[in-house]
């Protein structure tokens, strides 16, 4: 994993966000480092999509990911955004998934014990509901890119073409499990009601309280960092794509 320092991250997704017309919303601070969104409301209804990253200080390929797009200009006025894009800074610049605390940051919305994870779900709360939300990750155990998805809303699925848009760029994980559940071609629907579990996610708190439609993005960590970056761009091109061709508005 390459030395990556928050405060130069967090500097770089300032100016990027600056020259594309983001928002920077600074919601907290930890060991030094700030935790912030980055929003671009655009006018006019527009489809609210919500992206978010670096909740694991040992997986950098999501927020520079997250960067590359927005250095891009790919974030644009079709919708308007709201990016987390650097949740645990004190784990980046350790390089563990833990936080400071040793806290695992992703098991820590149902009860929130962090002061990261306080601060997020109170800019949450702060927010609309979004359309669409992205919660962007890598796997260790991993030897391929798989996803998560949870759907209430009435819009299709969008795993298969994710799925499809990423195998040209990473192989995908076609275990029968994966992280202990059950998973068919890259794909795990989790079952039954996920937010009767006793330890939530972000994507879990989302599900709950902030969207109907979501989907968790894995990498295989073993890959080259530029790899996992790359499929992690074409997953999100593809599933904004195809989300904003049918939410045109």
């Amino acid at each position: 994993m390459p030395d990556l320092d928050p405060l130069a991250v967090a500097t770089r997704f300032d100016a990027a966000a600056l020259a594309h017309g983001f928002r920077v919303e600074k919601f907290g601070g930890i060991a030094g480092f700030p935790l912030f969104a980055l929003t671009k409301r655009t006018p006019g209804p527009r489809p609210r999509i919500y992206l978010s990253s670096g909740i694991h200080g040992d997986e950098p390929a999501p927020p520079l990911a997250l960067l590359r797009l927005i250095e891009r200009g790919f974030f644009d006025e079709r919708a308007t955004w709201f990016i987390c894009p650097l949740l645990n800074p004190v784990g980046l610049a350790r390089g563990t998934r833990e936080n400071a605390g040793g806290l695992d940051l992703n098991r820590d919305y149902r009860d929130p014990a962090s002061a990261e994870i306080r601060a997020h779900i109170a800019w949450l709360q702060s927010q609309p509901r979004f359309d669409l939300a992205l919660v962007v990750h890598e796997d260790w155990e991993s030897k391929g890119f798989y996803l998560y998805e949870l759907n209430r809303s009435a819009q299709p699925g969008l795993a298969k073409p994710i799925l499809e848009a990423v195998r040209a760029v990473c192989p995908i994980e076609l275990a029968e499990q994966i992280d202990g559940r059950p998973a068919s071609g890259g794909i795990i629907r989790p079952e039954g009601d996920p937010t009767q579990r006793d330890v939530w996610p972000e994507s879990i708190y989302l599900h709950a309280h902030h969207t109907t439609h979501s989907y968790g993005l894995e990498t295989p960590s073993a890959l080259p960092l530029d790899q996992r970056i790359a499929a992690h761009c074409a997953a999100i091109e593809t599933t904004v794509k195809i989300f904003l061709t049918a939410n045109r508005r």
